[in-house]
């Protein structure tokens, strides 16, 4: 099955999902073409655990779908408490949500999603007053340059690496959560300290939207472009130069357009 099935995908993982649904009691056909009934039911499914209701069936629709515990998962009220605060139209936050997040904000063990960065350590330890030339020879965890990526669980032994020379230096240089916003900015986002930053990205991904949202408030340039729908500013901000290369301006123009028809037949 592919990771997302959406409205228009055909084929034998939408049969299979359509059957799932009319087990689960939804009235569904299993016509293996995802359709616009086959998108209610998954909506109703998502409403009815309380996730992000997009339509879309992808791994949390499955584990609501299986009856697993999705209470540290994204959830529609967590959008729209964050749309109200921002003071923008839930589209756009679903919007950035999808496009913006890693889709998920925490790995199968139920750590918070990391990216260790190597050069962000060597700045940190210079803040905290350590000298990061006595450390120089480790380079996998410590560099005047950005690299030595591991990926997935594997950023956490990294990070432990570096905790050794510094605790609180190491995790303010790593990114956390399904928005990756780096531990570095903890003060300028409300937090006592970086433990208090990093407990509340363990917490749940509602949790790490409230942080993104901090985040976002934090930046006026950032703020005013997300409500104008400046999409190639607010990419290029978040993302930096290589937005364009990535398309994320128009992933996010397309998705705004989308969640915003959604509401529109909603409420006709």
């Amino acid at each position: 099955m592919s990771e997302i099935l959406r409205k228009g995908d055909i084929g034998q993982a939408v049969a299979d999902l359509q059957a799932d649904l009319r087990r689960a009691g939804y009235a569904v056909e299993r016509t293996a073409i995802y359709d616009n009934g086959t998108r209610d039911a998954v909506a109703a499914l998502q409403g009815a655990t309380g996730l992000v209701v997009d339509g879309a069936y992808g791994p949390k629709s499955r584990a609501a779908l299986a009856n697993f515990d999705v209470s540290r998962l994204m959830r529609e009220s967590d959008l729209i408490a964050a749309a109200d605060r921002l003071g923008v139209p839930l589209a756009s936050i679903k919007a950035v949500n999808e496009v913006e997040s890693r889709g998920r904000g925490f790995l199968a063990d139920g750590r918070p999603v990391i990216l260790y960065e190597r050069h962000v350590f060597w700045k940190q330890l210079v803040a905290h007053g350590v000298d990061p030339a006595a450390y120089a020879e480790r380079t996998a965890i410590l560099s005047r340059q950005r690299g030595g990526y591991a990926g997935g669980a594997a950023e956490y032994v990294r990070l432990a690496s570096a905790m050794q020379i510094h605790a609180a230096a190491a995790q303010e240089a790593a990114s956390w959560g399904a928005f990756q916003v780096m531990g570095y900015h903890w003060k300028a986002l409300g937090f006592a300290d970086i433990e208090s930053f990093v407990a509340t990205q363990y917490r749940s991904e509602g949790d790490q939207l409230a942080t993104f949202t901090a985040f976002v408030l934090a930046d006026t340039t950032l703020h005013r472009a997300l409500k104008a729908r400046k999409w190639a500013q607010f990419a290029r901000l978040y993302n930096g130069p290589a937005y364009a290369e990535n398309l994320y301006d128009t992933k996010l123009a397309r998705a705004y357009a989308r969640f915003a028809g959604e509401e529109s037949e909603a409420v006709a």
